[in-house]
């Protein structure tokens, strides 16, 4: 699964999906494409696209 960090673009519109450290699901958000994906809640955490 490939990881993007908070301020990449986004490079398909869909469901992303805020994951920490440990590989929990925080939450969710929905992106277009091209749009920046938002600030997380700490730096470890990232996204990744949801399927």
């Amino acid at each position: 699964m490939r990881k993007f960090n908070p301020g990449e673009n986004a490079p398909q519109s869909g469901t992303y999906k805020v994951v920490d450290q440990n590989g929990k699901t925080l939450y969710t958000v929905e992106m277009q494409e091209g749009n920046r994906l938002p600030p997380t809640q700490s730096s470890q955490h990232h996204f990744e696209l949801g399927n």
